[in-house]
């Protein structure tokens, strides 16, 4: 059965932005590791990435092939290159089509929806899905395994990752890296 993976990018307060920081968002000819351990190593086992609405269009935007800088490192025209080739999930009442190659759009309960892709034919999942969909996944425990990408800032505004919760989920440990920048991977698995 197919792996669901969270990917979870957020700062020290739990926002889910990208702020500027010191040494951030330098060019690289090499991804960081904890890039590398997120998507890089993965582009063989992983087939379909998950996306809410505001996520899926901000990848095709930013990440698509059609948004390729001649001259960027190899790397990240590798990552414009999975992106565009991996089946990608917009998890969208308000979309209705796409023209980003290999996309669909669904909608409806997302535990019945994950449970249907599980069952599908594939490799892995990872759910790329922004601070809604990820809060979802966890507050019903959805996913088998956790990638916290944890930025060293307080920012204090954009999309929050925590709210209400119903009740406890509980992850174990796997992994925690530390990145060059500060930042800090920790990776957990679902405990049920």
């Amino acid at each position: 059965m197919r792996k669901i993976t969270a990917n979870v990018y957020m700062t020290l307060d739990g926002r889910g932005v990208f702020p500027e920081y010191p040494t951030s968002g330098q060019p690289s000819t090499e991804p960081n590791p904890l890039f590398r351990n997120m998507w890089y190593d993965r582009f063989d086992d992983v087939t379909t990435v998950v996306m809410g609405r505001r996520s899926f269009l901000g990848h095709q935007q930013t990440w698509s092939e059609k948004a390729l800088d001649p001259g960027e490192p190899a790397w990240l025209i590798d990552y414009r290159r999975y992106l565009d080739r991996v089946e990608k999930v917009c998890l969208s009442h308000r979309l209705t089509s796409s023209d980003w190659e290999n996309s669909r759009i669904l909608s409806g309960d997302l535990a019945e929806i994950l449970k249907k892709m599980k069952g599908e034919e594939g490799g892995n999942i990872i759910l790329e899905g922004g601070p809604a969909v990820v809060r979802e996944c966890l507050r019903r425990n959805l996913a088998d395994d956790y990638w916290f990408f944890v930025m060293p800032v307080v920012y204090g505004k954009g999309p929050r990752y925590w709210g209400p919760m119903d009740g406890q989920t509980t992850l174990g440990l796997i992994e925690t890296k530390p990145g060059k920048n500060k930042e800090i991977l920790l990776h957990y698995e679902a405990v049920r």
